[in-house]
């Protein structure tokens, strides 16, 4: 933090104060074993999801109302998971691993 801080705190200064504000709530991560980190790290599936539904908001700067806009962000997330079949890397331990961390009741098999 404190090399980050140095290299990059005078372009973004707002961010070393708010790492060290949060540290415990930014660290928890961590405390996961290798396989749930890495279905964490990898999977991006909020970035795309947040990517698929500027594409569709974007070009339209207006909607007519509220609805409008649910109707375009609902048919597009169901587009998108139509799409989605992508199977997840390595699921089987990192599933195996949810099981141990959080317990069969709250994890769904």
């Amino acid at each position: 933090l404190a090399e980050f801080e140095q290299n990059w705190g005078g372009k973004y200064p707002h961010i070393g104060p708010s790492w060290r504000n949060n540290w415990t709530r930014l660290t928890v991560f961590f405390d996961y074993p290798p396989e749930i980190r890495k279905i964490i790290y990898t999977t991006n599936a909020i970035e795309s999801l947040n990517a698929s539904l500027q594409k569709v908001l974007k070009p339209k700067k207006a909607f007519p109302n509220d609805e409008a806009i649910l109707k375009v962000l609902y048919l597009t997330l169901h587009r998108i998971a139509e799409k989605w079949t992508m199977p997840v890397h390595d699921w089987k331990a990192a599933l195996n691993q949810l099981l141990i961390v959080f317990g069969e009741d709250r994890v769904k098999v």
